[in-house]
């Protein structure tokens, strides 16, 4: 039996107006006017992260329907738009690189370039490395910037924890701008890595704009099919907690290694 939570006033400010309206947990406002069981109505919402119970005025949606809706939009908008801080990059001691895109444009408009990565980026993570990584963590901004910020100062620390226990050590972390997944294909090739796992921002929606996917491979190599990725998604506050997917990619690890192989071929453990 669902337990329905304490419904919440809506904030406002002293002149009535609503606070931060993105702030607010939909979840838990009452959507409609006069519901037979308010109770079961809020504990309807919890259940899923579909929009439900907009209200209307007449034929049309309440205001505060439709300008969440727009907000969240322009918060989906916004991460696709904005860069990585320079800020957060210096503070995690990445190594910043550039896909082939020079522009948020080109990256939007020509995904092949946001492919690739040129011989002197590579050149410049090779030459932070002493010898061959056996893992190899890497971090591309993708469709959010604003999941990369989200996510990545929790789970880096717990997949190296979790592949310290085998004794495995992980390396410097390149972070690679306009990155799309095939760049852990030619940092793999050039560093020879066993294997390689990138964090990138996934395509942001209404729900969130926060969502990070680990896109994991085998010996990666350039041109090879997409089938020997494995894919953990949905890594957000409100969906895979940054730290448990952190665990759960450092034991996907490594399987690979002891299996040798990744994607459709690894077999999992479950």
């Amino acid at each position: 039996m669902l337990i329905p939570p304490k419904i919440k006033p809506i904030p406002v400010d002293k002149t009535g107006a609503l606070i931060d309206i993105r702030a607010i947990d939909q979840h838990e406002i009452l959507g409609v006017q006069h519901p037979v069981s308010a109770d079961d109505y809020i504990a309807l919402k919890h259940s899923t992260t579909a929009r439900l119970g907009l209200g209307r005025v007449g034929t049309r949606y309440t205001t505060r329907s439709v300008l969440r809706l727009r907000a969240d939009h322009a918060a989906a908008k916004d991460s696709v738009w904005s860069d990585v801080a320079p800020e957060f990059i210096t503070k995690m001691a990445f190594i910043p690189i550039q896909s082939t895109c020079t522009t948020e444009t080109e990256y939007l408009t020509r995904p092949d370039h946001g492919r690739a990565i040129a011989a002197s980026a590579l050149d410049k993570v090779k030459r932070a490395y002493l010898k061959q990584p056996r893992v190899l963590i890497a971090v591309g901004d993708g469709l959010s910037s604003t999941a990369i910020e989200a996510n990545v100062a929790e789970a880096i620390p717990a997949i190296k924890q979790g592949l310290a226990l085998v004794n495995i050590d992980v390396g410097p972390v390149p972070f690679i701008r306009f990155a799309r997944v095939a760049t852990e294909d030619y940092l793999g090739e050039a560093l020879k890595a066993d294997v390689v796992c990138l964090l990138i921002g996934e395509r942001p929606g209404l729900v969130t704009a926060k969502s990070m996917s680990a896109y994991i491979a085998y010996r990666p190599k350039v041109g090879m099919p997409e089938s020997r990725r494995t894919v953990i998604s949905n890594i957000h506050p409100g969906g895979v907690p940054a730290v448990e997917a952190g665990a759960y990619i450092s034991e996907v690890i490594q399987n690979m290694l002891t299996q040798k192989a990744s994607g459709l071929e690894l077999v999992s453990k479950s």
